[in-house]
């Protein structure tokens, strides 16, 4: 498991920026990933989808445009490397039909996470629910205690 890397998707960076004890599961779970170099992953897609969450909160009062502001340069240093070829985004629109997924972006992780042999961690139920099945390498972070 050493080295083999771990796939992310923005569920689960929000629930990390969030985080403000040492021992909740996102904060536990990425320091030992990096305690066994395992390299953390996503699609390109990761910081739209995370400054979209974030605006959202801005605008139901959740937090202050300041505040996300600053969870924003947050994510953007953490250390994610970022794919986003053509390859992987015809293999996305592919298992998104296979699974019957509603939207393409979520199989974006998935396409990746299957590539590189990752782990895929997310705090979306719904997703986990539909593909775990089919691709038992999905971790719900709900699930971690």
């Amino acid at each position: 498991m050493r080295n083999s890397p771990v796939c992310v998707d923005a569920s689960f960076v929000i629930r990390f920026l969030e985080s403000a004890d040492p021992d909740s599961a996102p904060i536990r779970l990425w320091t030992e990933w990096h305690e066994a170099e395992r390299p953390v992953v996503a699609p390109t897609l990761l910081y739209y989808e995370i400054t979209n969450a974030l605006r959202r909160y801005v605008a139901h009062g959740e937090l202050l445009p300041q505040e996300a502001a600053k969870l924003l340069d947050v994510a953007l240093r953490l250390d994610i490397a970022l794919y986003g070829d053509a390859e992987l985004h015809r293999r996305a629109l592919k298992l998104a039909e296979s699974l019957s997924l509603p939207a393409v972006y979520e199989a974006h992780y998935l396409a990746l996470a299957e590539r590189l042999g990752a782990e895929f961690w997310t705090a979306d139920k719904r997703l986990v629910r539909s593909v775990q099945e089919a691709m038992p390498w999905v971790r719900l972070l709900d699930g971690v205690k």
